[in-house]
């Protein structure tokens, strides 16, 4: 699986968002820079995020977005969903992955279960990993690190 920019990148911006929980409205730009990723992209992706209720604006001085979440109750697959219309994944020949589109070789296919059960797979880790999850860095031996 290849994950597009907006969805490395509106990842990283909520991982941003959920380290952040708690103190309030962040500007875009402090993500960004925290990030390394692009102040115009971020800009270009976040009304998505805000369309699926992940996140909310404020204006003003003060202003920025914020989780509309805990980070805990958020995750990956929630992400991927917003920014990519609802799909993880689209593949035409598996149920539910695309809107009405079928492939022409789904009868005869012989590799189709092979691309289903990956597509279950990479659905269950998506959305059974948080904002939570991610927030902490974790070492080569899998622990997370602490500062």
């Amino acid at each position: 699986m290849k994950l597009s920019a907006k969805e490395q990148y509106g990842l990283r911006a909520m991982i941003e968002l959920g380290r952040r929980y708690g103190d309030g409205p962040v500007s875009l730009s402090d993500v960004a820079e925290a990030q390394g990723v692009s102040l115009g992209y971020l800009e270009q992706i976040t009304p998505l995020l805000r369309e699926a209720n992940l996140v909310e604006s404020t204006r003003g001085a003060r202003g920025g977005y914020q989780l509309r979440r805990p980070p805990r109750e958020i995750t990956v697959g929630d992400v991927v969903r917003a920014l990519e219309e609802g799909y993880i994944m689209p593949l035409k020949c598996i149920p539910g992955t695309e809107e009405e589109e079928s492939c022409s070789r789904t009868e005869v296919c012989a590799a189709r279960e092979v691309w289903r059960r990956m597509h279950e797979g990479i659905v269950e880790v998506l959305d059974s990993t948080t904002l939570d999850d991610l927030t902490e860095p974790i070492g080569v031996d899998g622990e997370h690190i602490t500062a």
